[in-house]
């Protein structure tokens, strides 16, 4: 399962609400090759669910994973910071061995 931070719900909302999305979008999360630590997160919208994707709902938030990026994500909680040392969704990931400095990549 994903979950997500009351902060994180509190953004998502109002990024949904500012681009006038309604119930049908949820949020997208996956994992790409890239980044300096090999794998990076990415966020998006979507409002079509794959057959092999996983979804989730946490907090009222719902979240569509396709398989393969699961198996990295899997017991991951989606946080949002807007503090001074940075400002932005963050993955608190119990896979990744290793993540970067800035924590937009990881490794397993």
């Amino acid at each position: 399962m994903i979950t997500v931070s009351d902060k994180a719900k509190e953004k998502v909302e109002r990024l949904m609400a500012d681009a006038s999305l309604d119930e049908t979008y949820r949020l997208r999360a996956s994992v790409a090759g890239g980044g300096c630590s090999g794998l990076s997160y990415k966020l998006d919208f979507d409002n079509e669910v794959k057959p092999m994707d996983q979804e989730f709902e946490d907090k009222g938030v719902r979240v569509v994973v396709d398989m393969k990026s699961f198996l990295y994500l899997a017991g991951t909680q989606l946080d949002f910071s807007d503090g001074l040392n940075g400002k932005g969704f963050f993955f608190d990931n119990p896979n990744a061995s290793r993540t970067c400095g800035c924590g937009e990549s990881f490794s397993v």
